[in-house]
């Protein structure tokens, strides 16, 4: 009997050999506007062993518009974002939070999250094959920069203001709430994220990281793990610094820019923790051929797969090629799992 797309996950997780790497395909609006066509062709050719679970919230989120749409959306923190470019998501240009003292009080904390209607997701869950991800993911650096604006938080960070750190105490505890409710539904994977990396660093000292976010993280990994669940995270960049502590923290799974940062060089945590994709959004999959993304293919697998420990999961975004998209999973179709 075929594995089911949950049991490819878990065996992928647990390097227990899986048949082939279980797939997920990501897609921007921006695929839907500019190959719908060729997006539904990819869907329906290479079906998603992960999908996400809706909260079906008793209280509607309090945020205003699409953030993919033209013009102006506001997330359910208040905070404003301004999009020139459909499709795609776009930038807060007026922070809220111009001064600590005078304004951290006034941030409204979306308490409509922890109003998920957990009989309903759990109705949702019943009978699926996929291995299931909470419908949350808590985003403790971004959503700072979305309140004070990156460069100022950024200068906070090394001063650490008293109503900064009281703050980022209040956000911690509120998605870890967030993340208890869904603990408690029948999900197989908590996620969180936040981009930490530049195209050739972190974006803050590894020390001040460890020192302020690493301690977030090892609360929301332990969540997961307390209650039975994997737990997935996103972060864009190279983050090759704080992979050693990703790995310590017991993370499950990590979505992370690995051409930005080297195969060779990720190597060494190989078998440590699964790469959940990806391929090179900004060259492979933007500039290269289906060829292109085949080889990019076999050499994730040759220096990352340990019987597992890959996910093929790959973004069909702004400037990707349908054809290279569908390239990438044909690919992980065609290698041998042993």
């Amino acid at each position: 009997m075929a594995s089911t797309g949950r049991e490819l996950v878990w065996q992928t997780l647990r390097l227990e050999t899986p048949v082939r790497a279980p797939r997920q395909l990501w897609y921007l609006p921006w695929a839907e506007i500019h190959y719908p066509r060729e997006l539904r062709t990819i869907q329906e050719q290479y079906p998603p062993d992960i999908v996400s679970a809706p909260g079906f919230h008793r209280e509607p989120l309090p945020s205003h518009g699409c953030p993919t749409d033209l013009g102006t959306y506001i997330d359910e923190f208040g905070c404003e974002f301004i999009n020139i470019q459909e499709g795609v998501i776009g930038e807060v240009k007026h922070p809220q939070i111009k001064d600590w003292d005078r304004d951290a009080d006034t941030v409204r904390f979306p308490e409509e999250h922890l109003t998920i209607d957990r009989d309903k997701i759990n109705a949702w869950c019943e009978g699926k094959d996929t291995f299931i991800l909470a419908g949350c993911c808590p985003r403790p650096f971004e959503q700072l920069q979305f309140l004070r604006g990156s460069a100022d938080l950024y200068t906070d960070l090394l001063v650490q203001p008293k109503a900064l750190t009281a703050f980022m105490k209040r956000l911690h505890a509120f998605y870890c709430r967030v993340l208890e409710r869904w603990a408690a539904t029948e999900v197989d994977a908590l996620t969180f994220m936040d981009d930490w990396g530049s195209q050739a660093s972190l974006l803050i000292s590894p020390e001040l990281w460890r020192c302020v976010f690493k301690p977030m993280y090892r609360d929301y990994i332990a969540i997961a793990h307390g209650a039975g669940k994997a737990v997935f995270m996103h972060s864009d960049g190279h983050i090759l610094s704080i992979f050693p502590d990703l790995v310590e923290m017991g993370l499950d799974a990590v979505n992370s820019q690995l051409f930005c940062m080297g195969l060779e060089k990720l190597t060494p945590f190989a078998g440590k923790i699964t790469y959940w994709g990806e391929i090179d959004r900004q060259h492979i999959l933007a500039e290269g051929t289906p060829e292109d993304a085949r080889r990019a293919v076999r050499a994730i697998y040759a220096h990352l797969w340990k019987k597992g420990g890959c996910i093929a999961q790959c973004e069909f975004g702004p400037g990707a090629r349908p054809d290279t998209v569908a390239a990438v999973f044909d690919a992980w179709n065609t290698l041998a799992t042993g």
